[in-house]
């Protein structure tokens, strides 16, 4: 495997086209794993990102392009889902206070479960939250251990974007979740080197309820009920299981696989007849 330093390795990774970096994860020590999306630190040229002191490691391997280019496009149709708890809804004045992420392949089978942070903020900002914050977030003992954490903003987005790039290639993979938009704004905000390495999309599983529940309202009926427990990880299984329930029951999984077999059973009648009377001419 070649080794690249400096303003070489800066070069060579545009002419790949900034595509992640592949090698043995020093973590789960999986070769699967992306270690790097070459998104350089805010005011640092790419190449002095990739200069030998930047970081904890000296030096980028470069895998050959078709062969990065084939794990990153069969890593493109993984989704990260993420969900956030703050101290309320205004951009302005309001804070992250506890986040979780998960990643699952395009069929909502969960491949990894990431880091789950409870990040510290000012009693000032938790004594001032709104009565529903109050109520649910103390309920739930979440306020709490708030005021224990030790985790600030900074960490959790370096926790946060670790993790993501480890298991996604940069800039395809799109963010998911119930009422992300919300998420969303929070994570531009404060998150912003987390947000660059996703997708510009989103996957909003509170637009498909929506639409079940003015389109199919028996189907709706039947989807899963939230728990409602206000807890960051909770609330993220919660959606992928709805989502596994809309792609079956909206989407018509089963009547498609229904439709597949039937027309594999038709065309091998065709060629049973077929065999059939060539065998009397």
């Amino acid at each position: 495997m070649l080794m690249l330093r400096g303003h070489r390795a800066g070069l060579k990774a545009v002419r790949l086209g900034a595509v992640a970096v592949l090698r043995a994860c020093g973590r789960c020590r999986s070769a699967g794993c992306l270690l790097g999306s070459f998104v350089p630190s805010a005011g640092r040229p790419l190449s002095a990102s990739l200069r030998p002191g930047f970081g904890s490691r000296p030096a980028v391997s470069l895998m050959p392009r078709r062969l990065t280019t084939m794990a990153a496009e069969s890593m493109a149709g993984r989704m990260v889902w993420v969900d956030l708890e703050m101290t309320g809804l205004d951009i302005e004045k309001d804070k992250i206070i506890e986040m979780a992420c998960i990643i699952t392949d395009s069929d909502l089978n969960i491949l990894a479960e990431g880091p789950h942070l409870i990040v510290n903020q000012p009693n000032e900002l938790l004594d001032g939250m709104s009565e529903w914050c109050a109520e649910h977030h103390g309920k739930s003992g979440l306020t709490q251990a708030v005021r224990d954490s030790k985790i600030t903003l900074q960490q959790a987005e370096y926790e946060f974007l670790s993790f993501v790039r480890q298991h996604t290639p940069p800039g395809l993979c799109p963010l998911a979740g119930n009422s992300v938009h919300a998420d969303k704004k929070f994570l531009d905000k404060y998150m912003p080197q987390f947000m660059r390495h996703l997708h510009y999309r989103i996957i909003d599983v509170s637009t498909i309820k929506e639409l079940c529940r003015r389109w199919y309202p028996d189907e709706y009926e039947d989807a899963p009920k939230k728990k409602a427990s206000h807890r960051a990880l909770d609330d993220i299984h919660e959606s992928i299981k709805e989502l596994k329930f809309y792609r079956m029951h909206i989407f018509k999984e089963g009547k498609a696989e229904e439709k597949k077999r039937k027309t594999h059973l038709e065309n091998g009648d065709h060629s049973k007849r077929g065999s059939q009377n060539q065998g009397t001419d």
